[in-house]
C-alpha cells in the first residue's frame, strides 16, 4: 500500500502539493526526538506519488524535473480526456426541458463518462491510503465517484470559490435536491458534495458566501511559513526551467519603476488582446512616470504576448507566480490581476485586483459574475 497520491492539474496545484509534502516531512522530523531533522525527514521524503494531468495544462520539462527532485516517489502523466471526446454522451448532455428527464440522463452521463474514462487512468487508486484531488470537477472525480474511492478534495486556486462557486452555479436551482442525489453517489457534483469526497480543502471558509459541510480550512500561508530555504531552493528548481535567464529578465530596470501584470485565459484572443493593451496603458506608470512593464503569462493563456506586446518583458507561463516570493531581493512598485487572486504575492507595494467591474467593460457580466447567479434554494 502505497501513502499519498495527488492527482494535480495546473502548474499551483503542483505547488499546493509540494507545501504539503513538506509540511509531512517538517512534522515527521519534529516527532522523532534526538534525530536530525534533515535525517528524520529524508526517510519520508519520495512517499507520494503525483499525477499530472494533461488535459488543460502543458507540464513540459516539469515532469523529468519532479521525478529528479526527490520529493516524490512517482510521477505519471495522465491523458485526462473531457466529455466532448465522446461522442455518444453528447445525447446525454442536451436539455430535455424536464428535471426529472435530466436528472436520469445525468444519472446515466455520470455512470458512462467514467466507464469510458476508466481506460485511461494510469494508476490503481486503492493501492494509496490517502488520495488528493485538485479540480474533482474534471473527469478525474467522476471515475473516483464510479469507483466508490474516497478522497480528499483541495481549492483549485487560492480563495477561488469566493469568486465563483462552481459547484452550485454548475448546479442552479433545485440544489438541495441535486446535492442529495449527489450524496447518495448516483450524480456526481464537485467540491465537497461528492459520496467519496472526504473533506474539501479550502484556505479561508470565512469569506465564503456559501456553506459545504464537508469544507475545511488549511491556510496556505502556514504551510509556506514553515519552508526552509532548502524547500525554497527545491521548489525553484522543479518550477524554473532556466533560473539564469528569469533573474536576468527581473533585473531589467531594477533602478526603475516596474509594474508586473499577470495575464489570464480571458474572453476570445481578439478581446483578451485588447483587454491586456488596455491594462499596459493604464497601469503602465507609477506616480506619474513610465514604468518597466512585465508580463507573467499563464500557462493556458495562449495569446501570443511575445509578439502582441514586444514593449514588454514577458515572463514565462511555465511556473506559478508564488515561485516570485522565493527569490531574494526582487521588487515591483505595483501588481494587477483580473481574477487571479494575490493575497500570497510579497514583493509588491501596491496590489490590483480588478474583478468583475473591470470585466464587464470586455464581455457581458453574466459570463463572469457567477455567484450573483446563484438561486439559494
Amino acid at each position: 500500500m502505497h501513502e499519498r497520491i495527488y492527482v494535480c492539474h495546473t502548474f499551483y496545484h503542483v505547488y499546493v502539493a509540494c507545501l504539503k509534502e513538506f509540511h509531512i516531512l517538517h512534522q515527521f522530523s519534529g516527532a522523532i526526538i534526538g534525530a536530525s531533522k534533515a535525517g528524520a525527514g529524508s526517510e519520508m521524503a519520495g512517499r507520494a506519488t503525483l499525477v499530472l494531468s494533461k488535459m488543460s495544462n502543458k507540464f513540459g520539462s516539469m515532469v523529468d524535473r519532479a521525478r529528479d527532485c526527490g520529493l516524490f516517489e512517482e510521477v505519471i502523466e495522465y491523458d485526462e480526456k473531457v466529455d466532448t471526446f465522446f461522442p455518444e454522451l453528447a445525447p446525454l448532455r442536451t436539455n430535455t426541458g424536464s428535471l426529472p428527464k435530466n436528472m436520469i440522463n445525468r444519472i446515466k452521463f455520470c455512470k458512462r463518462f467514467a466507464q469510458l474514462q476508466e481506460k485511461y487512468v494510469p494508476v490503481d487508486f486503492t493501492k494509496y491510503k490517502d488520495i488528493y484531488v485538485f479540480c474533482d470537477s474534471d473527469p478525474i472525480g467522476y471515475y473516483l465517484n464510479y469507483k466508490k474511492i474516497r478522497y480528499h478534495a483541495l481549492e483549485d486556486g487560492l480563495n477561488c470559490i469566493k469568486y465563483g462557486d462552481q459547484a452550485r452555479y454548475d448546479n442552479n436551482g433545485h440544489f438541495k435536491f441535486k446535492a442529495w442525489l449527489a450524496s447518495t453517489g448516483l450524480i456526481f457534483i464537485q467540491n465537497g458534495w461528492g459520496r467519496y469526497c472526504i473533506d474539501m480543502e479550502v484556505n479561508d471558509i470565512s469569506i465564503l458566501d456559501y456553506p459545504c459541510p464537508k469544507y475545511i480550512e488549511v491556510p496556505r500561508e502556514s504551510l509556506v511559513q514553515e519552508l526552509t530555504q532548502s524547500d525554497k531552493d527545491l521548489m525553484l528548481k522543479l518550477f524554473v526551467e532556466n533560473m539564469d535567464e528569469l533573474k536576468k529578465q527581473l533585473e531589467e530596470g531594477a533602478d526603475k519603476p516596474r509594474v508586473l501584470i499577470l495575464s489570464e485565459p480571458l474572453c476570445d484572443l481578439e478581446t483578451r488582446e485588447r483587454l491586456f493593451k488596455d491594462l499596459v496603458r493604464d497601469y503602465g506608470t507609477v506616480n506619474g512616470k513610465e514604468a518597466i512593464v512585465m508580463i507573467k503569462q499563464h500557462p493556458r493563456d495562449y495569446l501570443d504576448y511575445k509578439t502582441k506586446f514586444p514593449e514588454v518583458i514577458l515572463l514565462a507561463g511555465t511556473f506559478p507566480m508564488e515561485m516570485l516570493n522565493f527569490i531574494d531581493g526582487l521588487k515591483f512598485d505595483k501588481l494587477v490581476s483580473v481574477y487571479t487572486v494575490v493575497d500570497s504575492i510579497k514583493f509588491v507595494d501596491e496590489k490590483l485586483f480588478l474583478g468583475d467591474d473591470f470585466m464587464d467593460k470586455y464581455e457581458a457580466p453574466e459570463i463572469h459574475r457567477l455567484n450573483e447567479q446563484i438561486i439559494d434554494d
